[in-house]
């Protein structure tokens, strides 16, 4: 039988998925909440601490692709930290507005205008307002297949072993 700390735990495994994909929802950190409350119901002791270890360092790893994906992104195109926060900041509040349209435009858009500002170089703004862009999303894509890998490892660790 199944008892209701499990359904939530699976409950909040499922919710980082949908998390990564939804704007303003930490998937990393209910990946990772799911995780643990499962382990401390169990008494520490199911799923065993190495798959614990490596689901966490998995949650943990989308916590980061989901904070700083989009910097990193924008810092190999070459935009400078000021831009990439000016951006940010515009982009949030953007998807906060309009949704995710809003973000991916609003992003591209202030590193290009920032860029352009800052160096006057059109290729060079627009090439850096691409990798952001794409950064952000291939950021997205990344965690959810981190968030998809903890879910479907910790329902085999738990329901299969």
């Amino acid at each position: 039988m199944v008892d209701a700390v499990t359904i939530l735990a699976v409950a909040l495994l499922v919710g980082g998925v949908v998390g990564t994909v939804a704007p303003l929802v930490p998937g990393g950190l209910l990946s990772l909440s799911g995780l643990s409350l499962y382990w401390w119901h169990s008494g520490f002791s199911d799923p065993g601490t190495l798959t614990v270890a490596v689901l966490a360092l998995l949650a943990v790893m989308t916590m980061i692709a989901e904070f700083f994906g989009g910097s990193i992104a924008a810092r190999a195109g070459g935009a400078s930290w000021t831009t990439t926060t000016i951006a940010t900041v515009v982009a949030i509040v953007l998807m906060i507005v309009t949704g995710p349209l809003g973000l991916l435009a609003g992003l591209f858009g202030t590193v290009f205008l920032v860029e352009f500002v800052q160096g006057g170089d059109a290729g060079g703004s627009v090439r850096s307002a691409a990798y952001a862009t794409g950064g952000m999303l291939a950021s997205t894509a990344i965690q959810v297949l981190l968030t998809v890998t903890v879910l479907l490892g910790f329902l085999v660790a738990v329901f299969v072993f």
